[in-house]
């Protein structure tokens, strides 16, 4: 929490809030101000959120709160069962409600305004059916969601022109190069033409070149034309060919189908179609948006280093160790409903692999097959352009070869064996159709029948539809009396909660209050207990008591200390009295020493000049001291 709010505290003194909070101030916002605060923010990403809560009703600030926090996809920590929860503390500015909104939004706050920005557009008013009947409305909502898709696409461009790379200063660089290049051509041209003027008939022969690349020109328009329609006229000629070939095997397979086996076959193909747009291209879409995602953010992210490298390598060494041990605590549990849970779930991820396996064989059948198609209407229109309607048997095999066409005889064969039973197919046709004929007609009765039977059905439907948009309708305002409701009582709850708390304190400080008077008057009984004592001993007649009385005890110390007093008193009076003479004394004694002093140096300096001059005799030779 202290993380949290310190990340909301430094966003809200940045750019552009500037609040000028530190942790204390912040954490003692009142309600009411921690809900501003909120508003600012969403004001922010939202500028239609621009309002000052105090001139608001609480109900309203809420489900304006709430209807932007359900546009900008926030979820509530919690199951749903705690979004009430959730509201009323919303209404009364709850802060372990309003910190982690506040989290959430300074987190991803250009995300969360380019959101706010589109629900603005696309955010699509639904427009009950009974009405969409009037041709009208349905022409406007027409028009509404016509404009609502170009504006996708005029968003996407944007986008797509913003995260292009291109900036104005590499236009200009580009602007300022061609203009250096259209300078250059034109002096180019003013030599050239120079050099022509000085030719006879100049004139003419420029007339004469530009009328031939006029011609070129044309002639370059044409041939392009030419080649545009042969290639529309080969892809109308396969397009006609692969829906002869659709008609001839559509023919083929109603002539040996029953409306049951249609039927089915219908089902199937609607079955696997519907597999594929529900579960499997979502699946792929997602996958794919997410690898998107996940390569415009490395993109966006600053180049990597050796170092940055390491440190994901380490935390994704800790994560894998993380979930080891969790692989490992939830294998000691070893919970055996846990375990067939597990199996179960292994068995359907096992089909489901299973199934899209089978998805992805037939679809690359169905290619194949399209493929195979394709491949034989070309070989047919080659055939066509090379010899015509004739057909190659025998020994011209080798020439099918060599033009490319091998396998044409075979095709033409099969071709002829179809066309052998086409007679047989038109005569089972009629009956099918016959059949069909009459299947539908039963099938319309049928039909006709279900909605007799169904008409009081829908009738008393319609009737409990109203009855369920009144009761929706009266479920809501009671909802919002709730809230309401709820947000008095727990504006209540917490003004009763906070005289709780004061009285609990100043019970705590009674009760302190009380034993500390408790220990005191435990100390005087003791204190008096003393005296008590002290008064029995003093005033009683056996000498061994009276002398256990402190006062007796103090009497004797106080008798005790006077002695010593005196006697130190007399001492001190005695050394007043030697003072001087003893400190005579200890002058005599000091010039004394310097007296002997003296004397000592003296003869010793006596005993040096006495010696100087004089002649020693030692081994025999004469020796003279200076």
């Amino acid at each position: 929490m202290s993380d949290q709010i310190k990340f909301i505290v430094d966003n809200l003194n940045k750019e552009p809030f500037r609040k000028n909070y530190n942790l204390i101030t912040f954490d003692s916002l009142e309600p009411m101000q921690l809900l501003q605060v909120l508003n600012d923010v969403l004001a922010e990403i939202d500028p239609k959120q621009v309002v000052d809560i105090r001139e608001e009703m609480p109900e309203q600030t809420a489900k304006r709160m709430l209807s932007l926090l359900g546009i900008l996809k926030y979820k509530p920590p919690g199951n749903a069962a705690d979004m009430s929860t959730f509201r009323q503390g919303l209404v009364i500015g709850s802060k372990p409600v309003i910190y982690p909104v506040l989290h959430w939004l300074l987190q991803r706050t250009s995300e969360l305004k380019k959101r706010a920005y589109l629900a603005r557009f696309l955010i699509k008013l639904e427009v009950p059916s009974e009405f969409l009947q009037d041709e009208t409305v349905a022409d406007t909502n027409k028009q509404y969601e016509d404009l609502m898709e170009a504006f996708k696409t005029l968003h996407k461009e944007c986008e797509q022109l913003k995260t292009s790379g291109f900036s104005t200063a590499e236009i200009r660089r580009d602007i300022s190069a061609m203009e250096e290049e259209k300078d250059q051509l034109i002096k180019r041209v003013e030599r050239l033409k120079k050099r022509v003027e000085a030719v006879q008939n100049h004139q003419r022969m420029l007339k004469i070149a530009r009328q031939l690349r006029v011609e070129k020109e044309r002639e370059e328009f044409l041939a392009q034309q030419k080649q545009e329609q042969k290639n529309q006229l080969f892809h109308a000629v396969q397009r006609l060919q692969r829906i002869q070939n659709q008609l001839k095997s559509m023919r083929h397979a109603a002539a040996d189908a029953t409306p049951e086996s249609l039927m089915k076959r219908l089902e199937e193909e609607i079955k696997f179609n519907s597999y594929m747009v529900t579960e499997k291209f979502p699946k792929e879409l997602e996958n794919k948006k997410k690898e998107l995602h996940f390569l415009q953010k490395v993109v966006s992210e600053p180049a990597m280093g050796h170092s940055d490298l390491l440190e994901l390598e380490s935390k994704i060494n800790e994560i894998n160790t993380q979930i080891n041990q969790l692989i490992e605590k939830k294998m000691m549990r070893n919970e055996p409903i846990e375990g067939k849970l597990s199996l179960y779930r292994q068995q359907a991820s096992i089909i489901s692999r299973k199934k899209e396996a089978k998805a992805e064989e037939l679809q690359e059948a169905k290619e194949k097959l399209a493929n195979l198609e394709r491949e034989v209407s070309v070989k047919t229109s080659q055939t066509r352009e090379f010899d015509g309607t004739e057909v190659l048997k025998g020994d011209e095999q080798t020439i099918e070869e060599k033009r490319g066409i091998s396998g044409y005889s075979y095709t033409q064969e099969e071709l002829e064996r179809v066309s052998a039973l086409k007679s047989e197919v038109d005569e089972m046709k009629g009956r099918t159709l016959d059949d069909m004929s009459e299947m539908v007609k039963k099938l319309n009765s049928l039909v006709s029948e279900k909605k007799s039977a169904l008409a009081p059905i829908i009738k008393e439907l319609r009737q409990l539809r109203q009855k369920c948009q009144e009761l929706t309708q009266e479920c809501d305002e009671k909802k919002s009396q709730y809230d309401s409701c709820a947000a008095g009582l727990e504006s209540n709850r917490s003004k009763l909660e906070q005289e709780v708390r004061g009285l609990r304190e100043e019970c705590l400080q009674e009760e302190s209050r009380y034993h500390y008077i408790n220990c005191m008057i435990k100390n005087l009984e003791v204190q008096l207990r003393r005296a008590t004592d002290e008064m029995k001993a003093y005033v009683s007649s056996d000498q061994q008591e009276k002398r256990k009385a402190i006062r007796e005890q103090y009497t004797k110390n106080i008798a005790e200390q006077e002695n010593l007093g005196k006697k130190l008193r007399e001492k001190q009076k005695a050394v007043r009295e030697s003072h001087g003479p003893n400190m005579k004394q200890a002058k005599m004694w000091h010039d004394f020493e310097q007296l002997m002093e003296c004397k000592k140096q003296c003869f010793l300096k006596q005993q040096t000049q006495t010696s100087i001059g004089q002649v020693i005799q030692e081994g025999g030779e004469d020796r003279l001291i200076l």
